[in-house]
Parts: C-alpha cells; structure tokens; sequence
C-alpha cells in the first residue's frame, strides 16, 4: 500500500515538472524563430524599388483621424482650429442676426396689433357711451312726451269743461205793480241769495227778468226790473258786472220752463251757475291764466 503512494507521488512530481518545463520552451522556441526570420530578411539581397502608387501613399498615419468633432489633426494648433470654425461662427452670427431680425419685426407687428386693439376699444367705448347717451336721451324724450300727452289731457278737459256749468241756487224777485223799485222784502231775498254767492269761485248769474204787459211794453218793464236787480247785486255785495247776464223776456217764457202757464206778476229769477271745473277743484294748467275769482268767466 505504502509502495504505491510513493509511485503515485513521483507520477505527480513528474508530470508537474514537464508542465513547467513546456511552458518555458515555447517562448524561447519562438523567440528564437523570429531571430532566425530577422537574419534571414537582412541576408537577402536587396530587389529593385518599386514606385508606391497613389493610392498606396496614403497610409493610415497620414491620414486625419476622426475625432469627437469630425476629422480634426491632432496635432493642430489654435489658429487651425479658428480657421475651421470661424465660417460656422459666421454662420452662427448670420443667424443671431435673422433671429434679431425677427424679434424685432415680431415686436414691430405686435404693437401695432396692440394699437389697433386700443384704438377699436376706444371706438367701440364711445360708440357705447353715444348709444348710452342717446338711449337716456329718449327715454327722457319719452317721459316728456307722455308728460305733454298727459298735459294736452288735461287741458282738453279743462277746454271741454269751461262751458259746462251746474245750478247751485235760486231766487225769484217779485215786484208789485210793474215798478222797478225793490221792497225790503226784495232787498232781503237779494241779500241772502248774495251770501249765498261768497266764496263761489267760476260761476255767473243768470238774470230773467218777466212781465205781464204784453209787446214791447213789457219788453221795457222787465228791463228796468232786470236793471234794478243787478245795480243792487253790484253796488252793495260787489258782485263783478261780467258774472251777471240779464234778459229781459216780457210776457214771454223761457224755453227751460216746464209750464206754459201765461206770465201773471212781475218778478225776476236768479240763478247761481257754478262751472264744473270749479265745483270739481282742478287745478288749471301750467301756462294758462287762473279761472278763479275774478278771473274765471
């Protein structure tokens, strides 16, 4: 057993020490081959020098290499750099340029845009402050047209009004005998009905003045009577002359009388008359005279 572990180690060592011998044999080998091939170029004679051709004169170290930027010389130096890159600077300025340019001609058509903009604003903003304007002008147009309208109303029925009178009260006044001359009795019925009166604003008395004679004879009696009863109206209540309308009717009757029974006494009816404008307080219109007092009719 022990007999051949001491052979299998020796199988080992051996084998090892071949290994290592090899390696060292081949290098040596070769180096020795590429002695014998170097001795052998130098002993053979020279031959005839054949002309390179074109092509074969570029070799690969005269040629540019390619760098990061293209074919650059390694071994050029700052003025060849600047050469090679002052037509791209040109070129870079040309293009600063027709960018400013256009920068420039951008700006120029943006604030003429922006001017064009402010001017059709303010165009557009008085054109809304004339419509605006016109607008209160026509509805102030339209309040004073209805204004007028309600005006013109107003003085139709105050035109339409000025004739239309009520009665408010009567009297009738007998004289004896045909003769114009009152009684106490006669002057007490004048002085009430004229109490009657105060205060009364836009009336007239109607004076009817009748007599039994018969032709002009009673024409003229009842005229004196018809005298005598508005000079006593005006000399002692002062009652206007143009409130008072007398007619003298004789022996005839009036057409407003119901009865046709023939006249028998001398008398004189009074009636106070009052304007329905005046009974109903309206206010007259602006820009006419006042029909009250002594001015209305």
């Amino acid at each position: 057993m022990k007999q051949n572990l001491k052979s299998r180690n020796l199988f080992s060592s051996q084998f090892a020490f071949i290994v290592l011998a090899s390696a060292i044999a081949v290098p040596v080998l070769a180096h020795s081959q590429d002695a014998q091939s170097g001795t052998s170029t130098q002993s053979t004679p020279p031959q005839a020098v054949q002309q390179p051709s074109p092509a074969a004169t570029t070799s690969p170290m005269n040629t540019p290499k390619e760098g990061f930027w293209g074919r650059v010389n390694p071994w050029a130096r700052k003025k060849w750099v600047k050469k090679q890159t002052d037509p791209i600077n040109d070129r870079l300025s040309e293009l600063d340029e027709v960018n400013a340019k256009n920068g420039r001609e951008i700006q120029d058509v943006d604030a003429k845009a922006q001017a064009g903009i402010r001017q059709a604003q303010s165009t557009a903003d008085s054109a809304n402050q004339t419509a605006m304007a016109a607008s209160q002008q026509a509805q102030n147009a339209n309040g004073l047209a209805q204004g007028a309208a309600g005006h013109v109303d107003q003085l139709n029925s105050t035109v339409n009004g000025l004739d239309q009178y009520r009665q408010v009260t009567e009297a009738e006044v007998t004289f004896h005998g045909g003769s114009p001359i009152l009684s106490a009795a006669a002057r007490k019925q004048l002085d009430d009905f004229a109490a009657s009166v105060n205060g009364q604003q836009g009336y007239i008395l109607e004076v009817e003045a009748h007599s039994p004679l018969a032709g002009s004879a009673g024409i003229q009696s009842s005229e004196r009577m018809a005298e005598a009863v508005k000079r006593y109206l005006v000399t002692q209540h002062e009652i206007p002359v143009y409130r008072l309308h007398a007619v003298a009717l004789g022996n005839a009757h009036n057409q407003t009388d119901d009865d046709n029974k023939p006249v028998r006494t001398s008398s004189v009816h009074i009636r106070l008359m009052e304007n329905s404008l005046a009974a109903q307080g309206a206010a007259p219109p602006n820009g006419t005279a006042s029909l009250s007092g002594a001015e209305r009719p």
